[in-house]
């Protein structure tokens, strides 16, 4: 995305004065285009259809239909704009239904603004995006050695793909060059068949490696 294509997001949380602030921080920035807000997860389709955003920001606490719920109906009526959620809870439960629900990325409330715009941008780009904490919680548990037919290292960079980390940062974490991380991405792909990075991100999640 650059000036000339600015990124439209439509941001969904239940409390004004989040979305109050959210919008005035975001508004900030001059490849940002807030299309509207809205307080439930119906108006927001609704508004969403209209307006048709790059990505919702969407908190997943809000009455009626909760944020989690609401992914698969913007899937259903929107398959190219992309979710990302915005959360206080950092459970793994909520993190890994909201992926396996269709959701790009998720971050927590108490992150910058910064990281904020960072995942906006990253989602519309078509990748992953997890915060720091996010991220923390999804590497916590050990990975079940029988879930897949891949080497140990495959493994290792399959779970920080899905924790939202760029080529760049794993080649310096496992201590290989950034080419060879690169190779072993369309490897993973290839090789289970699927073709974003968000379906590894479901696919580590769905089988119990994050």
């Amino acid at each position: 995305m650059t000036e000339k294509t600015p990124i439209k997001v439509l941001l969904i949380d239940n409390h004004p004065l989040v979305l109050d602030g959210l919008r005035a921080l975001l508004e900030t920035y001059g490849h940002i285009d807030v299309v509207g807000t809205a307080g439930l997860a119906r108006a927001g389709l609704e508004l969403a259809l209209r307006t048709r955003p790059d990505v919702i920001l969407m908190d997943i606490n809000m009455p009626q239909v909760n944020g989690i719920d609401a992914i698969e109906l913007f899937k259903e009526q929107l398959p190219g704009t992309r979710i990302l959620m915005l959360s206080m809870h950092d459970s793994r439960e909520y993190i890994s239904t909201s992926v396996l629900r269709g959701a790009w990325g998720y971050i927590l409330k108490d992150v910058s603004t910064e990281e904020i715009v960072a995942a906006i941008e990253a989602v519309a780009r078509g990748e992953t995006y997890f915060s720091s904490g996010v991220s923390d919680v999804l590497m916590q548990r050990q990975p079940d050695e029988n879930a897949m037919p891949l080497t140990i290292r495959e493994q290792e960079v399959l779970r920080l793909l899905a924790a939202g980390q760029s080529n760049r940062d794993i080649a310096q974490a496992l201590g290989i060059s950034s080419a060879t991380v690169e190779t072993h991405r369309k490897n993973l792909k290839k090789k289970l068949g699927i073709a974003t990075t968000a379906g590894l991100t479901r696919y580590v999640i769905e089988h119990g490696l994050a």
